[in-house]
């Protein structure tokens, strides 16, 4: 009963407000990037952007472990990923500043597209390897001073809630770069807005940050052991909500 007295609200008042405001945001920044530096205008029309579509969803979220962050320390963050929602909890409420590696196709969107190019935000190409390469290493130099970039290496959203195989981009890059991999367990945006549906519904999020991950020692030989370990710790994020 609940689900269909939402429907009216989702459709009338959500979904024209999360187009609006994305198109407003995206606005704002082209101007704001002009005028002031990249980690400002990423807060103004990213956090408060999703922090705003997150209220009026309505969804809770909780955040644990944010002790485990040096603000200013640079990281390579990985974190599962099952829902469109998780980049509202990751953009609202980690509290640091990073870059998104993004497929391509989402340049095109209105309001997005432009407005993460000009915060420098990190598009791939994933139909071609030699350009996804060159995209990734000419983003090698925003990532200083604080600021960290952020991978799904699952690749796409989870479409039964488990977690899947992890591509080797993310640890790569960590390793190259000498940075730390900062492993983000999502809980429970997948009961918000199911991977591949409309069918959206207020609820609760909660984000693990994990203790960071040392890439002193890894090496493109054994690069498989720092992606198992990865991966291995957010999904102990999973089984200890699951246990509960």
């Amino acid at each position: 009963m609940l689900r269909i007295l939402y429907q009216p609200y989702k459709w009338l008042i959500f979904a024209p407000y999360l187009a609006v405001s994305t198109l407003f945001f995206g606005s704002l920044t082209m101007v704001l990037a002009v005028v002031t530096n990249p980690r400002i205008t990423s807060f103004i029309c990213g956090t408060i952007w999703a922090r705003l579509n997150g209220y009026l969803t309505p969804i809770r979220v909780t955040v644990t472990g944010r002790n485990h962050i040096v603000k200013t320390q640079s990281y390579v963050i990985v974190a599962n990923h099952q829902s469109q929602y998780d980049i509202f909890v990751l953009y609202g409420w980690l509290g640091i500043d990073f870059k998104w590696v993004m497929k391509q196709e989402l340049r095109k969107v209105p309001g997005i597209g432009i407005g993460c190019e000009k915060v420098g935000h990190i598009f791939i190409d994933r139909s071609n390897h030699e350009k996804a390469l060159a995209s990734l290493a000419a983003a090698k130099e925003k990532i200083v001073n604080g600021t960290s970039v952020i991978f799904f290496p699952e690749g796409t959203r989870s479409r039964d809630g488990r977690l899947g195989a992890f591509k080797k981009g993310a640890f790569k890059m960590a390793v190259d770069l000498r940075l730390p991999i900062l492993p983000i367990t999502i809980v429970g945006t997948r009961d918000i807005l199911p991977t591949d549906s409309v069918d959206l519904f207020p609820g609760r999020a909660r984000m693990i940050i994990h203790k960071p991950i040392d890439t002193a020692g890894y090496t493109d030989d054994n690069l498989d052991e720092l992606v198992d370990r990865a991966r291995s710790v957010i999904e102990s994020g999973l089984r200890e909500t699951a246990a509960g």
